[in-house]
């Protein structure tokens, strides 16, 4: 959210967020409010290198270009002193002159030149090669140039490259000459040496523009290396674009007003499989450790500070590896033996709920479009009034409408997750089936418990938290306002209290903090609803196989607005390139003219043959990708960098077990009578590059197991001390065989079997310190061969 801004008058605001100058998500606009909440969580891979994330608070206009009010830039190197905390940012104020992004590759010399007279000068030679990265004007690729100068203080010679046109990544392969520097004592000299004080005052400056035509030019960055670095050596290294230093700064930051913002940030360095080898393989087998507490995984749980931090690298690699269900068992078997009673079953946040939440997050996601985007659009677009809290009843409120509003909502929602079963993936069935039969055999003698350890999680934890904040598992696109907000508060307590198996008794509506709530559910004392829930949890809690009834509704996977290149047409420029409206579902991909129209081209799922980025040199274009199928490529660019990741990532997916996939691709365009790549004139060559995703593969999710393990050897390594400390205590332990000295040190700790757990931990430790030498050997060969001035 954010909070005073200006112009002091109530105005409608939207945030954007950008890597460098790129937009790759927007907030919905806020209507008529000085201190917007936006309420709006945004998750990405950052699929390119960056300088900085930033921020932009804009003033909707209706008739003129919005009007951007004010920013927060973070740099890359500082995200980590805000992840995983809630900070308040002062906005800045945007200056055309630090907004940058890219970096130009450059080549200096120093040159010593004998003049026809036998005097001695220094030459400087600047090759400019070629900059990547430029950002887009207005939407479309720049036409860049460069200006190539040597500043020192009282001189500033100035040389100029040719422009490029429409191009993000120009190739200039140009090089200037500058003199630096002249002796006339050069006979008394056996070598010449360039003077100190020359060489401190000057410096080679390189300047970015976009040239405007018929308008100003854009500057776009700069660069600037002093002179006194080179000496008489030379050298090339890539170059990250500055802000101009003297850009217009002002003194009133404070009065744009403040952007509230909470931002969790890793970057992993992912070294060869083969390093991750005695990690991966003594993570993957504790759940055959006896007991559970001495694994490795269970370790990394009570080393970090937060158990999320541990929770989601492991489950994804336990996930990977098909070992998820057996440690799930093994864990929750160790939080029931510290349940006491069966009605507080699963109801805390340890280790075996935690994997079990994060799980049904990854593997659930297509589960939770399936059963709820339908109705849950229909609460959102067509919102019906539902408050029955006579406290927050507006003027002309009906209570009684509003209750049979709701109860229409809830029932309906009821109802789509109760049929819902045969959807339900097998891995979440499986584990279901594993804590039932764990919590029956903990407490034999209450006939619920083995529904309430099930419905604890898929109503509790998964589709009630779906209901109320259905942007956070896309199932919409943005937060929902305020009054549907409400709605699906209500409907989610509902929903909470019809899936606990027995709580509809009358102790259970006594005990309701709310009395309206308790009249509402007055309504649902029917023999029903307390069926059809036992029927779903036994369903979703059994391991036998479940075939579909009849054909299945299609599955709406991803839709947005796109640009896409017209097939067999000869027109050129920019109207060659068309907006369309694309929508992927577990069938088919098609392309509307508009949203909600009838589809103009409609590609069968089971036809894609391969999903690939596409060159920018084919079109001039960025983010662009394509989809081959039996006719033509079709030649795709979406909005920006992040959009044409997940678009990639979810063809890709549902695409992957087709039996026709290509393993040939062209990574670029068949124009003009040749592949552009290869240079092939018949358009039916095979491709001259290997597909990336060219094997069948599991099609509900996609780990990279060795990043997880990356991640968790993080985890390991700032969690060191911990580790260590754990080992003195397992030491003690087994050393005095008595009551524990110095509890504060290790009280917190589980420790069942101490010589297991000194074992692992040891085993643990031996493994980082490998890590280690492994990663800093990477470092001193990333640093030799890194040249001053290399990203």
């Amino acid at each position: 959210d954010a909070k005073h801004l200006v112009p002091n008058k109530m105005r409608d605001f939207f945030c954007t967020i950008n890597l460098d100058q790129e937009e790759v998500f927007r907030t919905q606009v806020v209507e008529k409010s000085l201190s917007p909440y936006f309420g709006e969580e945004f998750y990405f891979e950052i699929p390119r290198t960056f300088q900085w994330l930033s921020f932009y608070i804009y003033d909707k206009s209706v008739l003129q270009k919005d009007l951007r009010i004010g920013k927060v830039s973070i740099k890359k190197e500082d995200l980590c002193n805000y992840t995983g905390k809630e900070n308040w940012f002062m906005l800045q104020p945007v200056d055309s002159n630090s907004e940058v992004q890219g970096k130009v590759h450059l080549e200096l010399k120093l040159n010593e030149l004998i003049t026809d007279n036998g005097s001695v000068c220094q030459q400087l030679v600047v090759h400019i090669k070629e900059c990547h990265g430029l950002p887009l004007i207005n939407g479309q690729n720049c036409d860049p140039y460069a200006t190539v100068s040597l500043v020192g203080p009282s001189r500033n010679d100035q040389k100029k490259t040719k422009v490029k046109k429409k191009t993000s990544n120009p190739q200039f392969n140009e090089t200037f000459y500058f003199e630096v520097t002249r002796s006339s004592s050069y006979t008394k000299k056996s070598q010449f040496q360039v003077e100190e004080e020359d060489i401190e005052k000057l410096e080679v400056r390189v300047d970015l523009w976009n040239n405007g035509n018929l308008v100003q030019d854009i500057f776009l960055g700069e660069i600037k290396v002093p002179v006194k670095v080179l000496r008489n050596d030379s050298f090339q290294a890539w170059y990250l674009l500055q802000p101009r230093e003297n850009g217009n700064k002002s003194s009133k930051t404070d009065d744009l007003g403040s952007l509230r913002l909470n931002i969790c940030y890793t970057e992993d360095r992912v070294l060869p499989s083969e390093y991750y080898t005695s990690l991966r393989n003594l993570l993957l087998k504790s759940s055959d450790v006896q007991p559970i507490s001495a694994s490795a995984a269970y370790i990394l749980s009570e080393v970090c500070r937060d158990k999320c931090d541990a929770v989601l690298p492991l489950v994804r690699l336990l996930l990977h590896h098909h070992k998820l269900v057996p440690f799930v068992a093994a864990v929750a078997e160790l939080d029931l033996r510290d349940t006491q009673e069966a009605n507080t079953i699963f109801r805390g946040n340890s280790l075996a709920t935690r994997c079990v939440d994060e799980m049904m997050k990854i593997v659930g996601k297509h589960y939770l479009k399936v059963t709820l985007k339908p109705v849950i659009d229909e609460i959102c677009e067509s919102p019906k009034p539902c408050e029955i809290d006579p406290i927050k009843l507006r003027e002309g409120d009906n209570v009684e409408i509003n209750m049979e509003n709701l109860r229409y909502y809830v029932d309906k929602v009821f109802r789509e997750i109760v049929r819902s079963s045969i959807s339900c993936p097998t891995l979440m069935c499986d584990v279901f089936y594993s804590l039932r039969h764990l919590a029956a055999k903990r407490f034999p003698n209450d006939p619920h418990v083995q529904y309430s350890a099930v419905s604890s999680f898929v109503f509790l934890r998964f589709f009630a938290v779906a209901v109320v904040s259905p942007h956070t598992f896309h199932l919409r696109p943005h937060h929902p306002d305020a009054q549907t907000s409400r709605t699906l508060t209500l409907i989610s307590k509902a929903i909470q209290t019809l899936g606990s198996w027995g709580s509809l008794t009358k102790s259970k509506l006594s005990s309701f903090k709310e009395t309206f709530m308790c009249e509402f559910f007055k309504t649902f004392q029917e023999e029903k609803f307390t069926e059809s829930v036992k029927k779903f949890l036994d369903d979703v809690s059994s391991t036998e196989s479940k075939e579909p009834s009849g054909v299945s509704e299609p599955v709406h996977l991803k839709e947005g607005e796109m640009y896409k290149r017209a097939q067999g047409r000869t027109r050129i420029g920019k109207k060659n390139f068309k907006k369309r409206w694309f929508c992927l579902t577990s069938r088919e991909f098609t392309y509307h003219k508009q949203q909600d129209k009838e589809p103009i081209f409609t590609i069968p799922i089971k036809n894609i043959l391969a999903v690939e980025k596409l060159d920018e040199n084919s079109f001039n274009k960025k983010n662009m990708f394509q989809v081959l199928h039996g006719e033509k490529p079709l030649y795709i660019q979406a909005n920006n960098c992040v959009e044409a990741s997940e678009w990639i990532e979810a063809l890709c997916r549902v695409t992957r077990c087709n039996q026709r996939r290509l393993s040939f691709y062209h990574p670029s365009a068949f124009l003009n009578g040749s592949w552009l790549c290869c240079k092939a004139t018949a358009e039916s060559t095979e491709g001259c590059a290997r597909c990336t995703a060219d094997v069948p593969a599991d099609t509900q999710i996609e780990i990279d197991g060795d990043r997880e393990t990356e991640r968790i050897y993080s985890l390991f390594t700032i969690n060191r001390s911990k580790l260590q400390k754990l080992e003195e205590a397992c030491g003690s332990i087994a050393v005095y065989q008595g009551p524990r000295k110095e509890p504060d040190d290790y009280s917190n700790f589980t420790i069942e079997d101490s010589v297991a757990t000194f074992h692992t931990l040891q085993q643990i430790i031996d493994i980082v310190e490998k890590l280690d030498e492994s990663h800093e050997k990477y470092q001193k060969k990333r640093s030799s061969s890194a040249k001053y001035g290399s990203e």
